[in-house]
């Protein structure tokens, strides 16, 4: 007989998006959620299930707000040990810092350590699903997903293909990038909690041929997610011009080889012409928001609002590393800033959701994680929404649940992070 535990406490789930109306009105309460087999099996009053579960080892959280483990869905793991790295534009950002330090995962050592840090690391912060990008060396992808594997965890990730504009070392060949690419994607797609993501970095570094390549692989393999970037810094927009003269933009340049589509995840999206803005929403394909990082490294102010209002498929992430946090609250504080910047500040319901449904929705994995209701997976993280002094003054005054959350929000960090769920565990 399958382990029932019942967890007390301020129980969120979403049943709507708060994009959409009152954003309030899209979010419930409940006093309690049962696990059992690493599902939610029941919500309800604390009353209620342990009157129906009287047999259910109970988890007392008092006023802990108890969620869905956060999701992100745009991460660099290779980049950890370079995060917070000083000052530089995009380009000079890959070539002083990033390239130098993806050089080193051939190593399956030195790729494990990296890829059991990460996620300690994002673990201890509340993250329990990301896709990343790897390095181009098939070992990084091997690393990742069996630290993952070790602990349960859903994630998603793929070999970073590149065959030009990268240090010798670190570029591959169409051929090997697709060779290695779908070996990888054989051997682990759907395998436990794993999947595999199409990853051509960007344009930039990718000759067209191999960018067809790509095409193709995720032509005959259409259930798996393509991750790239796009139109991250002005920049480099003048640079994918200059080497595809014949594009009709940014966007065209993955379109003319067969990377636009439904599973899709395109990381940045700043500075989208008209044009990219409709054949984007017309694939109902998935925007990437990294506040952190666009401000960090001076990219620009996403149009989280314009966007969703226009129908986009919008995701929240952190962008470890040209992101600055591990966070994802951190992030949502970000993503607050920005919002204020162009004139249209998020509600905490609408981070929140955002930082979970609203990023499974882009990992066309909303039927599995990202929210708290009978049947996901119990991916859990708890909130200690009184964790330092300075927020524990703010939410004695709160007068409901939004305004107790948002202080933790916009100052919380992992002392915030009282415990995490992955999949009907307790995260030791």
């Amino acid at each position: 007989m399958a382990q029932k535990t019942l967890l007390k406490g301020r129980v969120l789930s979403f049943n709507g998006s708060p994009f959409k109306g009152d954003p309030t009105d899209a979010a419930e309460l409940h006093e309690g959620v049962l696990i059992e087999d690493g599902h939610i099996a029941a919500l309800g009053t604390a009353h209620d299930l342990s009157k129906a579960y009287p047999d259910a080892e109970v988890k007392e959280y008092g006023t802990h707000l108890i969620m869905a483990g956060f999701v992100d869905p745009h991460v660099h793991y290779p980049q950890t040990a370079i995060i917070a790295s000083w000052g530089k534009r995009l380009i000079d950002w890959l070539n002083s810092y990033t390239f130098p330090e993806e050089m080193k995962f051939g190593d399956p050592a030195y790729a494990a350590e990296i890829a059991n840090r990460y996620l300690n690391l994002t673990a201890a912060h509340g993250t329990t699903t990301m896709c990343s990008f790897c390095t181009i060396h098939p070992e990084s992808v091997e690393a990742f997903f069996a630290a993952a594997q070790s602990r349960g965890q859903r994630v998603v990730a793929g070999k970073t293909c590149m065959d030009r504009n990268a240090p010798e070392g670190l570029r591959d060949t169409a051929q090997t990038g697709y060779d290695q690419s779908r070996a990888l994607l054989e051997k682990w797609h759907g395998v436990d909690r794993v999947s595999y993501a199409i990853t051509p970095r960007f344009s930039p570094t990718s000759t067209p041929e191999q960018l067809e390549a790509m095409g193709a692989l995720w032509a005959e393999h259409p259930d798996c997610l393509m991750q790239t970037h796009l139109s991250e810094q002005t920049d480099e927009i003048e640079w994918v011009r200059s080497l595809f003269p014949e594009a009709r933009d940014y966007l065209d340049t993955y379109e003319q080889f067969g990377l636009l589509g439904s599973k899709g995840l395109y990381g940045h999206a700043i500075h989208l012409e008209d044009r990219e803005r409709d054949r984007l929403r017309e694939m109902d394909a998935a925007l990437i928001h990294c506040p952190t990082s666009n401000t960090f490294i001076g990219s620009g102010l996403f149009d989280m609002n314009g966007l969703i209002q226009a129908g986009h498929k919008v995701g929240l992430a952190t962008d470890t590393g040209g992101g600055s946090s591990f966070s994802m609250l951190r992030t949502m504080a970000a993503a607050y800033e920005i919002g204020q910047l162009r004139g249209r500040p998020l509600h905490p319901s609408q981070l929140l959701w955002l930082g979970t449904v609203g990023s499974a929705r882009t990992l066309r994995m909303e039927d599995r994680v990202g929210n708290v209701t009978v049947g996901m997976e119990a991916d859990l993280v708890v909130l200690n929404l009184a964790s330092t002094p300075a927020i524990a003054q703010r939410e004695a005054g709160a007068d409901d649940v939004w305004e107790a959350v948002f202080p933790t929000i916009m100052m919380g960090d992992d002392r915030a992070v009282a415990d995490v769920w992955i999949a009907g565990r307790l995260r030791e």
